[in-house]
């Protein structure tokens, strides 16, 4: 599907891709998915190989493609929720199925003593 405007999607795939595509978008929303809500330092503490630049912009990313909705509640210190939105949670089987292929990806290449990098 072709459109004539640079802004529109070209093919869906990498429509979807380039919502959910990157080092921790998946892995994000794998997380809220198995926690319900999350607080911005539980996510820091998960993925630890994330700068807070990084989980900042990502978790914006996110929440402007409507994937996440951010809570916050004006208190002392402050408080901020992230949790799915309904669009979210329809990724989740994709996710999951993405999981278990990279398992047995990993698993083989244990066996064949391929080391991931």
């Amino acid at each position: 599907m072709k459109t004539k405007f640079a802004d529109e999607p070209v093919c869906s795939v990498d429509y979807a891709f380039k919502r959910i595509g990157g080092k921790y978008k998946g892995r994000i929303i794998y997380y809220l998915h198995l926690n319900n809500i999350m607080r911005y330092g539980e996510l820091r503490r998960i993925l630890t190989d994330v700068t807070p630049k990084m989980l900042t912009q990502t978790l914006r990313e996110l929440e402007n493609d409507m994937l996440l909705s951010r809570k916050v509640y004006h208190e002392v210190p402050p408080k901020v929720e992230y949790s799915l939105t309904e669009t979210g949670r329809e990724l989740i089987p994709f996710i999951e199925h993405l999981k278990q292929w990279g398992d047995r990806q990993i698993e083989k290449e244990k066996m064949n003593g391929i080391t991931c990098q």
